[in-house]
């Protein structure tokens, strides 16, 4: 069960990132609009719930920071990886390649399979193990 839950949250980790990204950002807005314009909140209609949370805000804005730190970091991750993935295996030369394989194996586990499978390619293309 945690195998099929992890292969989805790799498959699917930049689109997950960017909505956890979305969502904390809200949350953010949430409480820094009534911690930080009360007044415009208790008047406006379209900010009801926000006026309706009240004091929960403060948790509101804590959990929201903690979503965006995450999509944050997830997002570079990803990013990060792939484009380190893809960069490597643009490479034609056998000796370029070995030096990198130990790090592509490990980063190409933490992208979505698409990824793996380019690894594999390129590893059958140049003859590695």
């Amino acid at each position: 069960m945690a195998g099929k839950i992890s292969r989805f949250i790799r498959e699917y980790i930049f689109g997950l990132s960017i909505i956890t990204l979305i969502i904390g950002l809200v949350l953010i807005l949430m409480g820094v609009l009534w911690y930080g314009f009360n007044e415009i909140v208790e008047q406006a209609m379209e900010l009801d719930l926000i006026y309706r949370i009240g004091d929960w805000n403060a948790y509101v804005l804590v959990i929201g920071l903690i979503l965006f730190a995450f999509g944050v970091y997830y997002l570079y991750n990803y990013l990060k990886n792939r484009k380190f993935l893809l960069e490597e295996i643009k490479t034609d030369k056998r000796s370029e390649f070995i030096k990198k394989h130990g790090k592509l194996k490990i980063d190409s586990k933490k992208l979505p399979s698409k990824y793996q499978k380019m690894l594999k390619d390129k590893e059958k293309e140049l003859g590695i193990k």
